[in-house]
């Protein structure tokens, strides 16, 4: 999975300055739904070689002319650690990019999208509250449906089953690959290659 080739410059195209993965802080959330936005920064890591420390912001990395951040608000609130972050940093939204699940993908799907509506997504909607825009990019990830007894706000919190574990580590290999082209190729090159079904 290794991409060491970066741009001369990072700001002089639409590559991402902050990658957020968006998720729940703790042990009983880690292996949860709704933190795959948490595992895909956490293989970016692992990738670059870098460690998260502590911060005001939350659980921050520092890259290549790019930062990593995980917010420890909790979902609902990411806005609060993802704003403040932006602005003392002076990253405009469309070097932002945002990794969360996605409820309206299969599982082992991923939509690479410049802007748009929060679709639900409380992370999402947090943080546009906090940028006062819909236009940043972001990486979702599905993760299905509940099923018909199933609640969503269950389901989201709900670990992965054994027999989904092979797809999960897939995706998040794939999720991984699809922030680093951003970082070194663009949004736009990233949507091209990774809004595909795997094995297109």
């Amino acid at each position: 999975m290794k991409i060491c080739r970066f741009p001369s410059s990072l700001n002089d195209k639409d590559t991402p300055q902050l990658i957020v993965g968006l998720g729940n802080p703790g042990a009983q959330y880690a292996d949860t739904r709704h933190n795959v936005g948490f595992m895909v920064v956490d293989a970016l890591a692992t990738e670059f070689n870098l460690s998260f420390t502590k911060s005001r912001f939350g659980l921050v990395a520092r890259g290549q002319g790019f930062w990593l951040l995980k917010p420890l608000t909790f979902m609902n609130l990411s806005g609060e650690a993802v704003g403040p972050m932006m602005r003392w940093h002076r990253i405009r939204p469309s070097h932002l990019l945002v990794v969360g699940d996605d409820l309206d993908l299969p599982l082992g799907r991923l939509r690479l999208r410049q802007g748009g509506s929060s679709g639900g997504h409380n992370g999402l909607k947090s943080i546009m509250e906090a940028v006062q825009t819909e236009n940043f990019p972001r990486l979702r990830i599905g993760i299905d449906r509940p099923p018909p007894a199933i609640r969503v706000i269950d389901w989201v919190l709900t670990p992965f089953a054994p027999s989904e574990r092979d797809i999960l580590t897939n995706t998040i290999d794939r999720a991984a690959k699809a922030a680093m082209t951003a970082l070194v190729d663009g949004i736009t090159m990233a949507m091209n290659r990774f809004n595909r079904e795997p094995g297109d």
